[in-house]
């Protein structure tokens, strides 16, 4: 019989890790969703092996992480830049989003936009992952294999990206 190497994760799923936040997103080439709002939630799990102290990552830092990247979220517009049809302009003050022959102006306080196609629950979940991947990239000394991101975009509607940690 083969031994077999345990698999470890953390996860964290915090009552605050939460965000409101507006959006629209179009679908079907030429479909886009009026501007509507969700109280999202986020969900993060971490693989790898136990470090010397016995941990996978340290809960409290991954927490942290988290909470930064939810709250510059929260109650704000999500608006995408690399989408094909939306365009979007900002300058000091306004953002303004055109698709086709619709218009939407906000105050520049009120958007973040996100480098995605679509503010799909599935592309967000991939961004709050690239940001988590930031800091787990910044520590030479972490062994994560994958950050696994979890966002509800309403109850019971998880979206889920799973992204493996390379190494240079």
């Amino acid at each position: 019989m083969k031994d077999s190497v345990p698999r470890y994760k953390v996860r964290v799923t915090k009552d605050h890790l939460v965000f409101s936040a507006a959006h629209f997103i179009t679908f079907n080439g030429n479909i886009c969703e009026r501007l509507h709002g969700h109280n999202w939630r986020v969900a993060a799990e971490l693989t790898g092996p136990l470090d010397e102290n016995g941990y996978v990552f340290d809960f409290i830092a991954l927490r942290d992480q988290l909470q930064k990247t939810v709250d510059a979220l929260d109650h704000r517009v999500l608006l995408p830049t690399q989408h094909d049809k939306i365009k979007v302009r900002e300058d000091q003050n306004e953002v303004e989003a055109t698709f086709e022959e619709r218009r939407w102006v906000f105050p520049r306080e009120d958007c973040i936009l996100l480098p995605v196609a679509n503010t799909t629950a599935e592309l967000i979940a991939h961004w709050i992952g690239q940001q988590l991947m930031t800091v787990i990239g910044s520590d030479a000394a972490s062994q994560i294999e994958s950050v696994q991101i979890e966002v509800e975009e309403n109850f019971g509607q998880w979206a889920i990206c799973e992204l493996p940690v390379t190494r240079n």
